[in-house]
């Protein structure tokens, strides 16, 4: 596939989750852009500056921690644009277009799944935190969720990418998707702990500052 085709497609995906997002009914204060944006910015540099690339285009990094950061912290679409800009930017700085429009879909998966299962599942919001054990335990099982099911999609995304994408032959492809699901493995369980170990940091400092989005913004109230 051609570059110009590769730079549409992207395009492409990223008009159909935005319009996605807007018909979820989710719109945004400038307050929650700019976290969206300082999220962004943050998994743009740690898969920058904490990389280490592996064969067939993988790479260990922790890009995907600040993307099931914003998720825990604020929500699902929120978390999910964080990671999908971000590291979606690294790609294509890094001359990888056709990276960038895997990239885009793989994170903002992660996004969603992460708040869907924090907010609305574990519902770390609402829980005791002096509880500590149970509060941990919610916390980090909503984390690895959306970090643990990249584990299935990425391969799964990236073997496409590679044989319809980028042309190559279906054994490679195959052998490169294996490659890609231990790295992701590894990647999802350091990324786990970081983001665990950052939202209990971070999460108490934030509110005190009303700093983070009021909840009932970020799930509005379905009309009956």
């Amino acid at each position: 596939m051609s570059s110009t085709a590769m730079w549409l497609l992207l395009a492409v995906v990223v008009i159909v989750i935005l319009f996605a997002s807007a018909l979820y009914k989710r719109t945004f204060t400038p307050h929650e852009l700019a976290l969206t944006g300082v999220m962004a910015a943050l998994s743009f540099a740690a898969y920058l500056f904490f990389r280490v690339p592996f064969y067939g285009g993988s790479s260990f990094h922790l890009g995907n921690t600040f993307t099931a950061l914003a998720a825990l912290l604020m929500d699902g679409v929120s978390g999910g644009l964080a990671g999908a800009i971000g590291l979606s930017l690294a790609d294509i700085l890094a001359g990888d277009p056709g990276y960038a429009v895997t990239t885009f879909v793989l994170k903002f998966i992660i996004g969603v799944v992460c708040g869907l299962v924090a907010h609305r599942l574990c519902r770390i919001d609402t829980a005791d935190s002096a509880r500590r054990l149970s509060y941990l335990v919610r916390v980090t099982v909503s984390a690895a969720s959306g970090l643990l099911v990249n584990v299935i999609t990425d391969p799964l995304l990236g073997y496409f990418r590679n044989v319809y994408i980028f042309g190559q032959d279906y054994t490679a492809a195959q052998a490169l998707a294996a490659v890609a699901g231990g790295v992701t493995l590894a990647n999802s369980l350091v990324s786990t702990v970081c983001a665990v170990l950052l939202y209990l940091a971070v999460k108490p400092a934030l509110d005190r500052a009303g700093l983070l989005p009021r909840r009932d913004n970020l799930h509005p109230a379905k009309k009956v």
